[in-house]
């Protein structure tokens, strides 16, 4: 017997568990109709009927339920969060540089984009995207001559990159007592609503120190709404990065600690190569890289850690100065 009264609280099962619900007083009537030794061929023929029914019902509700947990797990939601680091102004082109190639791919495999913070973080909608994306948290960095550069030196900057999956369902709980939440003008493009009202919302959490700023929607309730969304996902990331880091020695295969401040790529403009630390591996023309073709990259990552084997691609210039400090 499935739990009817569990499965009408969730609107995605709730006409399928009234429609079983009603099967099952069927089934009692025609159980007492049986109980006539003149009428129990008739009600077991339909018996049959009803139960090949019911059991047509729970198979269906256990793939809805499977599908939810399945999305639960694998989110088709996140916040791609792209910060400068070491390396000043030529850090922050960079970061821009990398949020731009993260949208130009998500466009390309036809996923939803929307901007949050303005060359800082976007929130990406489709199926498969976060499970492409997952293993693009950590430290890129990038060696390249500087336009402002008179020497010819070249410079090495830096920037993180953080993907934190949207969950439908969490059981993260959060102490109203713990945030301080702040409101302010958005600023930026949106016409002139956005510069005259305190839409823009800023969520700090006190204990973590961590903050989520959110400007993207008009009013403020839907800010603050996004502001919690992310925030959650932030300290949700946080405590996986703390548990994977007890069991990391043990992960077979695994890419990484997921710790985003782990060097895991560098962009050698000079060279022409993008090489991936945690695999070995490189690959050229990184103009179209920028361009948004990451697929390469990332199935070669993907193939990683289900299997721990590397492709071909690396050369003989895998172990180069790519890989130092």
């Amino acid at each position: 017997m499935i739990n009817l009264e569990e499965y009408k609280k969730d609107h995605k099962t709730a006409y399928l568990a009234e429609m079983y619900e009603k099967l099952d007083l069927e089934e009692k009537e025609l159980l007492t109709m049986a109980a006539d030794p003149s009428m129990k061929d008739l009600a077991e023929a339909d018996l049959a009927g009803i139960r090949e029914q019911k059991k047509t019902i729970e198979v269906q509700i256990q793939g809805i339920i499977d599908r939810e947990k399945e999305e639960d797990e694998i989110p088709n939601e996140l916040v791609l969060e792209v910060r400068a680091a070491a390396g000043g102004d030529e850090a922050a082109i960079f970061a821009r540089e990398l949020l731009e190639m993260y949208e130009k791919y998500s466009i390309a495999k036809g996923w939803g984009t929307r901007v949050l913070e303005e060359g800082a973080s976007m929130e990406i909608k489709g199926k498969g995207a976060y499970d492409a994306l997952r293993y693009e948290t950590g430290v890129h960095r990038i060696q390249r001559i500087p336009v402002t550069e008179k020497m010819g030196r070249v410079h090495t900057s830096t920037a993180s990159v953080a993907i934190l999956p949207i969950r439908k369902k969490s059981t993260f709980e959060i102490n109203p007592a713990d945030l301080e939440i702040e409101f302010s003008r958005a600023g930026g493009k949106g016409g002139q609503n956005v510069n005259k009202v305190e839409t823009a919302v800023r969520v700090i959490h006190k204990p973590s120190g961590l903050w989520v700023r959110a400007t993207a929607e008009r009013s403020q309730s839907k800010n603050r709404e996004t502001a919690m969304s992310i925030l959650r996902a932030k300290l949700e990331a946080l405590e996986e990065e703390r548990e994977a880091k007890k069991f990391s020695a043990n992960r077979k295969g695994q890419v990484g600690t997921g710790d985003r401040s782990e060097k895991i790529r560098t962009y050698n403009i000079l060279q022409d190569r993008v090489t991936d630390h945690r695999i070995k591996q490189s690959w050229h023309n990184i103009e179209t890289i920028f361009a948004g073709e990451l697929d390469p990259i990332i199935e070669a990552v993907q193939k990683y850690r289900e299997t721990g084997i590397a492709g071909n691609e690396t050369g003989s210039d895998a172990g180069s100065d790519d890989s130092a400090d």
